[in-house]
């Protein structure tokens, strides 16, 4: 399976953010998005989950033939997190799992789903509201995950874990990744360096791989910096 874009363009009034994409993401890894700030990460990240409409181009699934992408294709972690504060965490969760049992395979308890995320049993029927930064990001990166769509979109998902934390996010997205096309947005190259399969750059409103064969870890960082130096 892929996610196929093709000459893909998004403009905000003159300025032309994303000039003409084209790439194919493969299920099973991990992709790298860096890119400097403005560089229309996000708002590549908007027009895959068909949110933003676009100026120009294409984008599908190809699993044997091409199809349009639908909404439970997409799984969307936002760097603000995006959670109703007023239910607890426990009530968040089995509201999430009676609106999706149709869609939801293998369902497991909640608490099954608490311990896979490393969720502290005091925490658990605590308010969202009263949740850290992280604890929020962890419900809704939880949830999309639950939901197990073919294409998980991370945007700066990282962020606002402690490291301890953190170290435990990026387990958990390798050992999922053979069943997904993830890709990753960060501003932290040594992060994208240590998790992520493949890294790509959005330089200049393209998407342009970078090519690591035969490179050590600081030829690769130079190569990376030398590219978005150029955007």
């Amino acid at each position: 399976m892929e996610l196929v874009i093709e000459n893909l363009k998004k403009n905000f009034e003159k300025k032309e953010v994303l000039k003409g994409i084209d790439f194919r993401f493969e299920k099973g890894k991990i992709y790298g998005l860096l890119g400097r700030n403005g560089a229309g990460k996000t708002t590549l990240f908007n027009c895959l989950n068909q949110d933003l409409e676009l100026d120009g181009g294409t984008f599908c699934i190809h699993d044997g033939k091409n199809r349009p992408l639908e909404a439970n294709d997409i799984g969307y972690v936002l760097s603000i997190p995006n959670v109703p504060e007023f239910l607890t965490g426990r009530e968040f969760l089995k509201f999430f799992l009676e609106i999706n049992q149709k869609q939801v395979k293998g369902q497991k308890t909640i608490d099954e789903y608490f311990d896979f995320m490393n969720i502290d049993t005091g925490d658990r029927d605590k308010l969202l509201k009263d949740y850290s930064h992280g604890m929020k990001n962890k419900m809704q990166m939880l949830v999309n995950i639950i939901a197990n769509p073919n294409i998980l979109l991370l945007d700066e998902p990282l962020t606002s874990f402690d490291v301890v934390v953190a170290e435990e996010m990026k387990e958990m997205l390798k050992s999922i990744k053979n069943d997904h096309i993830i890709i990753f947005s960060t501003h932290i190259m040594e992060l994208a360096l240590d998790l992520c399969d493949e890294i790509v750059v959005l330089n200049k409103g393209v998407l342009e791989e970078i090519e690591n064969s035969g490179l050590d870890d600081q030829e690769l960082k130079d190569k990376i910096i030398d590219t978005l130096r150029e955007a």
